[in-house]
């Protein structure tokens, strides 16, 4: 007869696995302990810092190949330079003008002194007598020719101080600066207008004096033409090469 394996059967189960967790919480604790302790006698060994020496970095820059140069443009060719003309030049003699005569001064020459007479006299010898004699010798001056006397050349005439009569233009005085009258036309209120000045010069041309003898009837216009006459100047009048002053009317047309 076979006998059948009885099952061992804890009637409360949940009490024996609490055991054994327990035992096993238990021996993990005293582990744990253990080790902490064995970690606690360990001597701490003092650990050497390492020293490195810095790392040196160097940037370096990477230079681009160089671009290549754009071609020379052609030159172009020169432009052949036409030869100078040589121009000749003409030697001109000019004649001199014929060297000034000299003129011959004439001094007068004073006529020598007469000499006085000379005297002679004769020292007797003190053994033989010697009749002792006196001689003059004259000499006569040589007759000078008398100089010839200068005749004065005649001054010329004196300027007459009074001013002249005369006209302006032609055979008259000459105008060596112009007058110019400058104007607008509204100054002549729409109609033409004449001015007659009387104008007097001295000798040398130069206006000392200029008169109104008949007006414009615009005394602004009136004041511009004496302006401009006495900013003016003659050419000095001469009559037989002597200047003289002048006095002439100038009549002026002013047209718009």
């Amino acid at each position: 007869m076979s006998h059948s394996p009885v099952l061992n059967l804890d009637p409360n189960p949940s009490d024996h696995m609490k055991k054994k967790i327990l035992t096993a919480l238990a021996v993990v604790v005293v582990g744990h302990v253990g080790v902490l302790w064995a970690l606690g006698q360990m001597k701490i060994q003092d650990l050497k810092p390492i020293h490195k020496d810095p790392l040196h970095v160097r940037f370096v820059k990477i230079q681009q190949p160089p671009k290549p140069l754009p071609p020379k443009p052609k030159e172009k060719p020169k432009p052949q330079e036409k030869p100078k003309e040589v121009k000749e030049v003409k030697i001109v003699e000019k004649q001199l003008p014929p060297p000034p005569k000299k003129v011959e001064k004439i001094q007068q020459v004073k006529a020598p002194s007469p000499k006085k007479a000379v005297e002679q006299t004769v020292v007797k010898a003190p053994v033989t007598p010697v009749v002792t004699t006196t001689t003059s010798v004259v000499t006569k001056p040589t007759p000078q020719p008398a100089p010839q006397p200068v005749t004065p050349q005649p001054s010329a005439p004196a300027a007459d101080p009074s001013p002249k009569t005369v006209s302006i233009g032609g055979s008259g005085v000459q105008w060596s600066r112009s007058p110019h009258i400058s104007y607008d036309g509204s100054e002549l209120q729409g109609s033409a207008r004449s001015v007659v000045v009387l104008i007097e010069a001295d000798e040398k041309g130069k206006i000392t004096k200029v008169t109104i003898v008949k007006s414009s009837g615009v005394s602004a216009l009136d004041e511009k033409v004496l302006r401009a006459v006495r900013g003016a100047k003659f050419k000095p009048y001469k009559e037989n090469g002597v200047a003289y002053p002048i006095k002439a009317k100038q009549p002026f047309d002013l047209t718009p």
